[in-house]
């Protein structure tokens, strides 16, 4: 027996020269490779704050009630171990019978389940709008298992965000809000939910992306990251390591409902801004400069003289809106708005949105390769307006006397003729475009027969012939591309660059 220990103890340090210079690793990973020690620190300190939200409304069945029953249930894979223990598992909080198949096709009530979080101690709530959306209750469940009625204070369908009341039956413990602009990719979140109605799920992450934009919505601003979020998460915090709510979970990107480590939460520098409008208004008041702007490409930029691209391109503005009497005109290239740099269109529609009513803020343009500083006092977007778009048509018409030839366009003098074949309005100013080539950039760029040019290179033009002056000056100036201001039928402006090579 000692024989044999001691045979141990020198064959010890030999095994572990061997299995260093294989290269494994005897110690336990670091504590940075496992995840911070404070994840832990933060559930507990702000998780009496998170809440489960219940809603219920009363739907008219269809058929047998079968397929609306089981579209309630998690997305879970056929054939998946967890398929039947789900399955029970909701038709049991159904309630029997009613929640599944049968013949009944009399009104039921279905529910739904999601999170929120206290922001108050009088009973504030915060939550997605599609948790409680249609809701005819809505019922605040805590941490403890206190259940209790709440009222809907107000909604921003555009943020997808709810703020609730409550009557809270004792001292509640709150969070707050922190700075969405201060987090860095790879920073470490915290998630706190409801997901599959497993209240007080604990999960974390990272901060994968930043000012996501996944075309949900006009204010598109996602914090991405890969905490799990599923179902039942929706309007459930998003926590940095200081307890403070960073983001409210909203979306996730997956194929089969659950957790595929892409989710997305509405970022709290937004959240902040329409919580306090909810509370105070009950509505959003959100601020509008009245101009219709587009994207500023490579070759936009080269014909404008801004180097790099960037900005958001005035294509029209409202005669109605606060950038007419401010000065701000088509052609104009907004880089700067009340302080913050304006890199593409998004961000001139988000900062405006954020911005107070009636405030008084400058606005830097580059107008004809120089920078200029306008003052506008914003308006009110009102939430019946309509937003405009540049619409492009898309029929040919017959043949059509031809005047001149440019850019690959067939181009006319406007005449009443063509007024009528094209319903071009009266105000409309310019030359019309009767055919395209397309093999040409006009036609990649979409120009369509019906199309008006206002202005080549910033001027404008009212015949062929000035087209083709413009286009063979520009040329000769060693330019590659030409900017045109075009109009459709109705007035509605574009910028358009053609290549001149």
């Amino acid at each position: 027996m000692t024989a044999t220990l001691a045979f141990r103890h020198r064959l010890r340090p030999i095994l572990t020269a061997a299995v260093l210079a294989a290269g494994w690793a005897l110690a336990p990973a670091p504590a940075s490779a496992r995840g911070p020690e404070g994840i832990a620190d933060v559930a507990e300190k702000v998780i009496d704050a998170v809440v489960n939200i219940s809603t219920s409304q009363t739907v008219e069945a269809k058929g047998g009630g079968s397929s609306e029953g089981r579209n309630a249930n998690p997305q879970v894979p056929p054939g998946s171990p967890f398929e039947e223990f789900f399955d029970d598992f909701f038709k049991n909080r159904r309630g029997g019978p009613g929640g599944r198949g049968g013949a009944d096709n009399s009104p039921r009530r279905t529910n739904s389940l999601g999170s929120g979080f206290i922001v108050d101690d009088s009973g504030i709530v915060v939550t997605n709008n599609h948790v409680i959306a249609d809701a005819d209750e809505i019922n605040v469940i805590m941490n403890d298992g206190t259940k209790i009625k709440a009222e809907l204070v107000g909604v921003d369908k555009k943020t997808d965000l709810a703020v609730l009341k409550f009557k809270p039956p004792r001292q509640l413990t709150v969070v707050k809000f922190g700075d969405s602009d201060k987090l860095r990719l790879g920073d470490w979140v915290v998630a706190i939910g409801n997901p599959f109605s497993l209240g007080g799920t604990v999960t974390a992450g990272i901060v994968s992306a930043k000012n996501r934009d996944i075309s949900s919505g006009p204010y598109d601003s996602y914090i991405q990251t890969d905490a799990a979020i599923n179902r039942g998460n929706s309007g459930g915090p998003l926590f940095n390591l200081d307890g403070e709510v960073i983001g409210v979970n909203t979306l996730i990107i997956s194929p089969s409902g659950g957790s595929i480590g892409i989710g997305f939460a509405v970022p709290s520098k937004t959240v902040a801004g329409v919580v306090d409008q909810l509370r105070q208004f009950g509505e959003l008041r959100r601020g509008w400069l009245g101009v219709r702007i587009q994207g500023v490409t490579d070759e936009i930029a080269e014909s404008l003289n801004i180097k790099p691209a960037r900005g958001a391109l005035v294509a029209g503005v409202d005669d109605k809106g606060p950038a007419k009497p401010a000065g701000i005109e088509p052609g104009d290239v907004v880089v700067k708005f009340d302080g913050r740099d304006i890199k593409e269109p998004k961000d001139l529609s988000r900062i405006v949105a954020d911005t107070a009513v009636g405030k008084e803020v400058d606005v830097i343009v580059i107008r004809k390769g120089q920078e200029q500083t306008l003052k506008v006092k914003l308006g009110r977007l009102e939430d019946n307006e309509k937003v405009q778009q540049a619409a492009i048509k898309k029929d040919e018409p017959a043949e059509k006397p031809v005047t001149q030839k440019a850019l690959g366009l067939d181009l006319a003098a406007l005449s009443k003729d063509l007024r009528t074949r094209y319903k071009i309005k009266d105000s409309v100013k310019g030359v019309v475009v009767t055919g395209v080539d397309q093999s040409s950039d006009a036609a990649e760029k979409r120009l369509s027969a019906g199309d008006v040019i206002v202005e080549v290179a910033q001027e404008a033009v009212t015949s062929g012939a000035d087209i083709k002056k413009r286009v063979d000056q520009l040329k000769k100036d060693g330019k590659k591309s030409v900017l045109l201001l075009v109009s459709n039928a109705d007035g509605e402006l574009r910028f358009v660059a053609l290549s001149l090579q």
